[in-house]
């Protein structure tokens, strides 16, 4: 996937982090984090984004060597998020005459996170063009997608679009992996919560000549664009990807987990498309979401904790809700041993959903799968492939 080769004039800078643990100190990254930037070379010089501090060296190595000698005449920050700007003091520093290019919000969070940070300002907004040469950048400003400051630079004479942090994924260039599945996770992990905003980003692009999409994390698009933003579209507007079942299963001891088991056998049995079940106690939360937003339904197995349900599946609850989880089927199996809590609480968080189908019976276990629960767990299998 490191295919960082754009043409004569535009050259990437970027900087692949392999020792990265955590994105935003919670996404486990186990192939590390790409931090993309680009440069522009023309009559006008002009740098797309920069780096995370943890690689400003190497980020700076690989500007200079860019430049060949050369100066930027203009710093494009598209997104502020540190990932993005931990650099920028670093480029002032080597190169205090670049100016700065933003939007109003833009410079807001810059002042937040670099106090007393110089350099010339220019303020651009909507429809904005800054010429380079024989290259011109336009503005198109993406509000939540997925920072208030967000926005993107369209060059029309090589037809790029730098599309900040929409089109990301994780991973750095040179992970040999399917690209869906962790732009997938990236996606609704991060941006999930602003499928509108997405939405009215695509829209403008749909008005766009584009023959690369360059992003500032993840692989650099340059073919077959159209599967890209299919799958963007999907996601935004919160449409299921796959018709299947999800079944995300919090155990204590194992008996919850043995029914979710249970239960994807009874799926499979009965002619279910596709299952997936997921353990939360021990895989990544994220991926959970992930496969949540993926199927088109979801089973929810918890057992019952101190009067509620347990506490990782309330995590995960926590984290649909955040998304904007919708239009979806779910169903609800609970454990309890003396005073079941979990359907409750489950219930409670689904009825704060958009769209979103409760799917009958709602199965009690108390301790273990019997002859009775597993008869109901079945009732349940039928209702969820009908």
């Amino acid at each position: 996937m490191r295919d960082i080769t754009i043409s004569e004039n535009v050259v990437y800078i970027g900087v692949d982090d392999k020792d990265l643990d955590l994105f935003e100190s919670q996404y486990i990254v186990p192939n590390g984090m790409a931090y993309n930037s680009y440069v522009i070379l023309d009559d006008k010089i002009a740098v797309i984004d920069t780096a995370d501090h943890r690689v400003t060296g190497e980020w700076l190595a690989n500007l200079e060597g860019a430049l060949a000698g050369r100066k930027p005449d203009y710093l494009i920050m598209d997104h502020v998020e540190p990932d993005h700007s931990g650099s920028i003091a670093a480029l002032l520093e080597k190169y205090p005459e670049t100016v700065l290019v933003g939007n109003a919000k833009t410079f807001q969070f810059v002042d937040q996170f670099f106090a007393g940070l110089g350099g010339e300002r220019m303020t651009v907004k909507e429809g904005d063009v800054l010429e380079l040469g024989s290259h011109r950048l336009t503005f198109y400003m993406a509000p939540m997608v997925h920072w208030p400051e967000v926005m993107v630079s369209y060059e029309s004479s090589e037809k790029i679009l730098f599309s900040a942090d929409a089109f990301g994924k994780f991973g750095t260039l040179d992970t040999d992996e399917d690209w869906a599945c962790e732009a997938r996770r990236y996606y609704f992990n991060i941006c999930g919560k602003y499928g509108a905003q997405v939405q009215a980003l695509l829209k403008k692009a749909a008005g766009l000549d584009i023959a690369m999409i360059l992003p500032t994390h993840g692989p650099l698009l340059k073919e077959n664009l159209g599967y890209y933003v299919g799958l963007y579209d999907t996601w935004s507007k919160y449409e299921p990807e796959v018709t299947g079942i999800f079944i995300a299963c919090a155990s204590i001891h194992g008996n919850t987990l043995k029914a979710a088991e249970k239960l994807k056998e009874m799926l499979e049995a009965k002619g279910a498309e596709k299952v997936s079940l997921s353990d939360l106690t021990r895989d990544d939360l994220a991926e959970g979401i992930e496969d949540a937003f993926k199927y088109d339904r979801l089973v929810i197995m918890s057992a019952s904790y101190d009067g509620g349900v347990f506490p990782i599946m309330e995590d995960f609850l926590c984290h649909l809700k955040a998304k904007a989880y919708q239009n979806r089927k779910i169903a609800v199996v609970e454990n309890g041993s003396w005073a079941p809590s979990a359907g409750r609480v489950i219930k409670g968080y689904i009825e704060g959903l958009k769209n979103v189908t409760l799917v009958e019976p709602v199965v009690t276990i108390r301790s273990a799968l019997t002859p009775e629960s597993e008869a109901k767990l079945a009732e349940l299998a039928d209702a969820l492939v009908k």
